[in-house]
């Protein structure tokens, strides 16, 4: 990361703008479904010119990544301050619970808005490809930070199945959800689903590099 500060205010701005796109996206894609939507639409509700628009992103499904991103982002960076040696099974449920709870009402809209993205997905190929994406971009992003859970001797194909199953686990909760009116939090939460799921895939399995503890 630079230490010069007109960078790193540089990079805020960038970011900032960027979000804000994503959420006009977002609210227009949720309101009317993306067919009708145009990225003329999205920059004018961002309150940014066209060429801005283009400047971040290369389509207008492409503009809500940062917020899909945002989710993976959150849970990974709980899964990193875990303490090294904590069994894995528990290490991402309890990441996984913390990334998908809902303590205030930005958070519970947050959950809205990815049920909305989800849904409008469901009948545009190109939104649900960047839906893909995003998840496997985390799960690259996910191998390192398992891996130096487990430690020293960590099977390299285990942690990579490990990192798709976590993945995947939570891709198929909020793809669950988002078929549903089940609420934000409670039975049929994505919390609920994600800790279901991550419980069938990795509960049963060994420590990667570890089995013979």
């Amino acid at each position: 990361m630079s230490t010069n500060p007109s960078t790193s205010l540089t990079e805020r701005r960038k970011a900032a703008t960027q979000l804000d796109i994503a959420h006009a996206a977002a609210e227009l894609f949720a309101t009317q479904g993306p067919h009708a939507t145009t990225a003329e639409e999205i920059a004018r509700r961002a309150g940014v010119a066209l060429r801005t628009f283009y400047r971040y992103f290369r389509s207008k499904q492409d503009a809500v990544s940062p917020l899909l991103a945002a989710g993976a982002d959150s849970w990974r960076a709980l899964l990193e301050a875990t303490e090294p040696g904590t069994p894995l099974p528990r290490a991402l449920q309890d990441a996984v619970e913390q990334a998908l709870s809902v303590p205030d009402e930005d958070a519970v809209q947050a959950l809205l808005r990815t049920r909305g993205l989800l849904r409008a997905a469901a009948d545009d190929a190109a939104l649900r490809a960047v839906w893909y994406r995003v998840n496997q971009e985390s799960e690259e992003r996910l191998v390192p930070v398992i891996a130096r859970l487990v430690g020293p001797g960590a099977e390299p194909l285990e942690v990579r199945l490990a990192a798709a199953a976590a993945t995947d686990a939570i891709r198929i909760a909020l793809e669950t959800w988002a078929e549903t009116e089940a609420g934000a939090t409670g039975p049929g939460s994505p919390a609920e689903l994600a800790v279901c799921c991550l419980r069938r895939l990795v509960g049963a399995m060994s420590s990667p590099g570890r089995a013979g503890d």
